[in-house]
């Protein structure tokens, strides 16, 4: 099936009960089993699995069309599952401009667990080759990255992996792209993560995450940490991802128009330095965007002439853009990341430009979206 057809149909079909076209909510802890260590069709305890919640890792996994998906509590607790595949003593590489959340659990969380972190621009593979040790393990990429959309080859990356000796993991956070923009998996990586918060989601109104695999011994490592951590997400939020994924594409091709029509304007404004987005020619890595993305997407970040109280005023001085955190929900979000989201790499190599302005570019016309940006630039 088609990308829109997967996404209204995959791991949904009626509930063979009732015949509910929409995936039922199952709000419950256990389940009644037949006898003594006998549970019914391997539902014993919602935290192990939940019909709700098996749906949408269907789902999950037929839209990067692989075999196997977990859904989790949040995206941090998607990463967090799979950096615990390692052990002490190993060695990650990261993209030096990734999620502060992210930067924060690699470098402030499991450092103290034994785990070595270094950070490269993962857009130049030479970075990465220089980088690797006897004890790397895996390699995480954010591809476009969050907040520099830098843009990351991942088909390159991945077979000079698979020519390595050590043969690391390739780890792909999929948030900004989602599945029907960039499907790492085909493209040579082991594994996917997002945010379903994000744009699978889509409508600000839920916490979530998702680890997608292609290989059973993988996924089945990754489901035995998924029980025992615990870190699941609730039938009613798995739900609403499901509810979300059904327009993923009408919402990102909007996205998408937006952003690059916003984008087009940015970099041409007197009071705007610099523009980061993945399809405008401008962006250092065009071609290869081109090549492994179905469009831009919807994330735009721009540097503003003026300095931090520039961009500050700027972003408080938006009427349709809601100075907020986060992204992908179809309202459009402003925010300057180094007061914000990535606070937490202030003072260290990962620190973003004071300047640095991001939106979120939501489905809205677009022409109140540009009046709204061209009055607060005046500001």
């Amino acid at each position: 099936m088609n990308f829109e057809t997967l996404a209204v149909h995959a791991g949904q079909d009626p509930d063979p009960q009732t015949g509910a076209v929409m995936t039922p909510i199952y709000q419950t802890s256990t389940y009644a089993q037949e006898g003594v260590g006998r549970p019914r069709q391997g539902y014993e305890y919602s935290r192990t699995r939940n019909p709700t919640r098996l749906a949408l890792e269907k789902a999950l996994a037929a839209l990067e069309g692989a075999p196997y998906a977990l859904a989790f509590a949040s995206g941090m607790a998607a990463i967090d599952t799979v950096l615990r595949l390692l052990q002490s003593g190993d060695h990650v590489i990261a993209g030096n401009d990734v999620y502060g959340g992210t930067f924060r659990l690699f470098e402030k969380v499991l450092r103290h667990f034994g785990l070595d972190f270094t950070f490269v621009d993962t857009a130049d593979l030479e970075q990465i080759a220089e980088a690797l040790t006897s004890r790397t393990r895996l390699i995480w990429l954010e591809t476009p990255s969050n907040p520099l959309l830098r843009v990351s080859d991942i088909r390159a990356i991945a077979d000079f992996l698979h020519a390595h000796p050590q043969r690391p993991l390739l780890a792909v956070d999929n948030t900004f792209a989602t599945p029907y923009l960039q499907r790492p998996l085909e493209l040579g990586a082991d594994l996917v993560i997002h945010s379903t918060t994000k744009y699978l989601g889509g409508h600000s109104d839920v916490i979530g995450g998702a680890v997608v695999v292609k290989e059973e011994a993988l996924y089945q490592r990754l489901a035995f940490l998924q029980n025992a951590i615990g870190a699941v997400p609730g039938p009613m939020d798995c739900f609403l991802v499901l509810r979300g994924i059904k327009t993923l594409a009408l919402r990102m091709d909007r996205h998408a128009e937006n952003a690059s029509r916003l984008a087009s304007y940015l970099a041409k404004h007197p009071r705007v330095e610099r523009v980061f987005y993945p399809f405008h020619p401008s962006h250092p890595q065009f071609a290869i965007a081109r090549r492994q993305m179905r469009n831009g997407g919807g994330m735009i970040s721009f540097l503003v002439k003026g300095g931090r109280e520039a961009a500050i005023r700027l972003a408080e001085h938006t009427r349709l853009f809601i100075l907020a955190e986060s992204l992908g929900g179809v309202e459009s979000l402003i925010e300057v990341p180094a007061a914000m989201t990535h606070l937490s790499t202030q003072g260290t190599t990962l620190e973003v430009p004071p300047n640095l302005v991001r939106l979120s570019v939501g489905i809205e016309h677009f022409d109140d979206l540009l009046q709204d940006i061209q009055q607060a630039l005046e500001a």
